[in-house]
């Protein structure tokens, strides 16, 4: 088989949905089939005159017998593309549509969602990261169920997390610094806690500059500056030494296609508190953490001080989470099964 994956800008960002496309890239060529990537210019999702020529000219470019995988971010790029994607076998990958990106003004919402509603029912296959997202589709952008596979992420094997081992409650939250992921309702709802020893760390690129600053001038506002640690983008290695040092798991997203850094959080052990935004809170049995809904800060609050305050609970929290994550497939599997979905049976 042989594939080509469109993704906009550069494959190796840190994030979530380009972690995913690089393990399937990764996972396709190890098991033997030919795998080439398109990085697209200009900007995205909202499609600048860059990223419109990028993505007609690469489409172009490919040969017939090559399956092209648009992944969902660069889709509204292709808005001129709509008989080329209805001709010729083409598979979209959708983390989660871009119309449902927290932070868009009204305007950009609506053009975003038409492109999506226009385009998304024209692939022969949609694959998905979660059932929520397939469901999305299928009832508010006309796809087919039929037509849409569900892949989910896989997760590493990855030590326990024995915790800090101090006084003050260490709390990670891993998410690029963007509206969506809702970094400002988590500071909101910790704030309340003026009370209690905590210490937040915010792992994630600064993807949009704007709120970036502002997320530094609420925690000063906030008064929890010297509480709260902004990292900016890690490497793996030192992603890896944030988790083993962390007692709990928060993120108060908004929305998410699946909520990879949850299933990273259980499969290390980690009490999580998070929120119901899409697939976020899927994983999370009662046992394992609290699912509140997305910006409720009064009951995210509340389910922190619980996890904060009771070293017992949060103790007894971390094994149910340990349980859920050694269940979790690995990446060889999730790579098998994307195989799967694109016809490789």
């Amino acid at each position: 088989m042989h594939v080509a994956f469109l993704v906009p800008g550069r494959l190796d960002t840190v994030s979530g949905g380009y972690a995913y496309d690089r393990r399937m890239i990764a996972g396709l060529r190890a098991a033997g089939h030919s795998v080439e990537v398109k990085e697209l210019s200009g900007e995205h999702p909202l499609a600048d005159a860059v990223a419109i020529a990028s993505a007609a000219a690469t489409l172009d470019a490919l040969s017939g017998e090559v399956t092209p995988v648009i992944d969902g971010l660069g889709l509204p790029a292709f808005d001129g593309c709509t008989d080329a994607i209805s001709a010729r076998r083409m598979v979209g990958l959708i983390h989660h549509p871009t119309a449902l990106e927290t932070g868009l003004a009204g305007t950009d919402r609506d053009r975003l969602r038409a492109i999506e509603e226009k385009l998304l029912p024209k692939f022969s296959r949609l694959i998905v990261t979660s059932e929520p997202t397939a469901e999305r589709l299928a009832a508010d952008f006309g796809v087919d169920r039929a037509r849409i596979a569900v892949v989910v992420p896989g997760t590493d094997a990855a030590a326990r997390c024995m915790g800090s081992g101090g006084p003050a409650c260490e709390i990670l939250s891993v998410g690029a610094l963007v509206p969506r992921k809702g970094h400002d309702v988590l500071m909101h709802a910790l704030a309340r806690l003026f009370d209690l020893d905590w210490h937040l760390t915010i792992a994630g690129a600064a993807r949009d500059t704007v709120h970036a600053h502002s997320l530094q001038a609420l925690a000063d506002e906030l008064h929890i500056t010297q509480r709260v640690r902004f990292t900016g983008e890690v490497a793996d290695d030192a992603l890896e030494a944030l988790w083993q040092s962390a007692d709990l798991f928060a993120l108060a997203t908004h929305y998410e296609g699946y909520g990879m850094v949850v299933a990273e959080a259980l499969k290390r052990g980690l009490p999580v508190v998070v929120t119901s935004g899409g697939a976020a809170g899927a994983l999370v049995s009662p046992q394992a953490g609290v699912v509140c809904q997305p910006g409720d800060v009064v009951t995210l609050s509340k389910s922190l001080r619980r996890l904060i305050f009771d070293v017992e609970l949060r103790r007894e929290a971390a094994e149910a989470a340990w349980q859920i994550g050694q269940s979790l497939p690995g990446w060889d599997t999730q790579a098998r099964a994307f195989a799967a979905a694109l016809g490789d049976d």
